[in-house]
């Protein structure tokens, strides 16, 4: 299954990998196109492929009723906002990407918070002066240690401070986590996107890319690392044979990106920016009208300026670069996992019922090729989807940010949907989903309230 080996702090970085859930050694998906097609076309049978009809269950530790699950499946519940972590301080709230690595016999979480400013409200860095980048900024990253065997949450703490909206991004094979801005509020007044409020002033720019060691045991010192761009970031997927990072952006006209830095696993030390581009199809929209299936011929454009001044009052700065040298555009590109050679996003928006596309990359020489691999037809399928991660066989674990009750749906390889986990407390989205490392337990968080799940059970009954 090319499941990770267990790792002390010795052997982490010396051997080269990883976090549970990337599992750069898996068969990873391979969907077929004909497949996805005629799916879109009879409108996608939910449970093919996956674990049966869904049921609410209680939590194993605290008895609460919080998800939907198939039969045979269990679940705890930790790591809630509020909650005192083991270095004093409170659990921030409004948890979202997440990556799992295995380090000294334990499994480690690190936990993005998409914390945002409130009009009228003082934010306040939930990490020290030395170590935070901005006191005036509240999101960043807690570290959370798991016992693999009983799935109970040992230890947490702050390991990233002084960043905001920290949304998604990625792990690395190098043993990091990067944890990315999605927003490019700054010391200059102007116009703030997304849901933020229109505010006067944080201490320092924002719209950047922070990289976490997974072996710290404290804050990590907050750099950002502007050479990979300073635009509205997601995600981010690192190729292990490259040491590239493709990043998504998470705007109504996004672009893809990715970053080669001069050093591999040497973020800080500078690289070179670039956008994807559809060879022979200058700035195409991929929002509407593709085909599911059709291999798109892609190559990549300079992003000349990666740190534009006038990014706080125009965060398609970055974006507009790429555009002008006929670079593609999607809808809102937000999940980005990397497995089996290939990068997979998701486009929130994307597709004719503006209800999500499925994209793989694949690096091939200095281009590559963009296929897209479905399209939802309706919320009853897929609706809004965010962060994905690739499962221990080889199909996507999704999280849902729709409208409506919430969903975890799988992606399988051979293209077909089904329905795995439905948050019945609330109708906040699902964020960070991650395996552990020997693929046993699906972590996986919601939002709003702000809390952590440890999910297991018959994986090698369906898709996952």
């Amino acid at each position: 299954m090319g499941y990770l080996i267990p790792m002390n702090r010795r052997t982490f970085l010396q051997s080269g990998i990883l976090a549970g859930g990337a599992l750069f050694g898996i068969h990873g998906l391979a969907c077929r196109s004909t497949l996805a097609s005629s799916q879109l076309e009879r409108g996608a049978a939910n449970q093919d492929g996956g674990y049966g009809p869904l049921k609410p269950r209680k939590t194993r530790n605290t008895g609460e009723e919080i998800l939907s699950l198939p039969d045979g499946f269990e679940y705890l519940v930790f790591g809630k906002t509020g909650d005192k972590m083991a270095d004093g301080r409170l659990t921030p709230p409004a948890h979202d990407g997440m990556a799992a690595f295995g380090v000294d016999g334990k499994i480690r979480l690190i936990r993005n918070h998409e914390v945002r400013a409130k009009k009228g409200v003082p934010m306040m860095a939930i990490g020290g002066k030395r170590e935070t980048y901005d006191m005036s900024a509240g999101g960043g990253t807690t570290t959370l240690i798991v016992n693999p065997t009983t799935r109970e949450l040992e230890r947490d703490f702050v390991s990233l401070s002084g960043t905001i909206v920290n949304c998604a991004g990625g792990p690395t094979p190098w043993g990091t986590w990067i944890s990315c801005e999605e927003t490019t509020v700054g010391h200059i007044p102007g116009q703030v996107y997304h849901k933020d409020p229109d505010i006067v002033k944080f201490d320092r720019d924002h719209g950047y890319a922070f990289e976490v060691s997974v072996l710290n045991d404290g804050p990590t010192k907050a750099v950002p690392i502007k050479a990979m761009g300073r635009f509205v970031h997601e995600a981010v997927a690192v190729d292990p044979s490259t040491g590239i990072v493709y990043q998504t952006e998470d705007i109504g006209t996004a672009g893809f990106y990715r970053y080669i830095p001069n050093k591999p696993s040497r973020l800080a030390e500078g690289g070179r920016l670039e956008m994807l581009k559809l060879v022979g199809r200058d700035a195409l929209d991929t929002r509407r009208g593709m085909k599911a299936g059709e291999p798109l011929a892609s190559e990549w454009v300079s992003i000349d300026d990666p740190d534009p001044a006038t990014a706080t009052e125009k965060p398609l700065s970055i974006f507009n670069q790429g555009k002008a040298k006929g670079a593609a555009t999607f809808g809102r590109l937000e999940g980005c996992w990397y497995g089996n050679g290939h990068i997979y996003m998701n486009s929130t928006d994307g597709g004719e019922a503006k209800k999500g596309q499925i994209w793989r990359y694949t690096p091939r020489g200095e281009g590559g090729e963009l296929v897209l691999l479905f399209e939802s037809p309706g919320a009853d399928v897929l609706d809004a989807p965010d962060n994905l991660c690739v499962s221990p066989r080889g199909g996507l674990a999704i999280c849902e940010d729709g409208g409506g009750s919430n969903f975890v749906r799988g992606l399988t390889v051979d293209g077909r949907v089904f329905d795995f986990a439905q948050n019945v407390m609330n109708a906040s989205e699902f964020a960070g989903s991650c395996f552990s490392p020997d693929g046993k337990t699906l972590f996986v968080n919601i939002q709003s309230p702000g809390l952590t799940l440890a999910i297991w059970g018959p994986w090698e009954r369906g898709g996952f």
